[in-house]
């Protein structure tokens, strides 16, 4: 019994079709060296403007930084607020979908360390 209440509480295949497509997508937007910086400097820091989030992510361009900052808001996970000032100020601060997307890279990057000798030892008899 316990399983039919299960299956009946899963979402349509539609729903779980769109699911999947729609992470596929996500991922393809912040499965960058970029984007992962950024959500990683506003999760340490927490709200920036533009231009501190360019000095502290060393070599990426204006027009980069600006391309993953709109992908990054667009997937709610950056918040954009403008400040009417002269000049205007831009503040960027991490959504709690951002945050917790740090929270799933943080335990990628435990996993890589946790596994380092085992991968490179891995690619080490692949590559011979």
């Amino acid at each position: 019994m316990g399983n039919r209440h299960e299956i009946a509480a899963l979402p349509p295949e539609s729903d779980l079709a769109r699911a999947d497509s729609l992470a596929r997508e996500i991922f393809s937007d912040i499965a960058n060296k970029w984007a992962l910086l950024i959500i990683e400097f506003l999760g340490l820091r927490g709200t920036m403007r533009f231009g501190e989030l360019r000095d502290e992510i060393g070599g990426i361009s204006h027009k980069m930084l600006t391309q993953n900052l709109r992908t990054l808001e667009r997937n709610g996970l950056v918040t954009r607020t403008v400040h009417p000032t002269i000049p205007p100020r831009v503040d960027y601060t991490l959504t709690d979908a951002g945050d917790a997307l740090r929270a799933v890279v943080d335990g990628m990057c435990d996993w890589t360390q946790r596994f380092l000798p085992h991968i490179e030892a891995s690619r080490t008899d692949y590559d011979a």
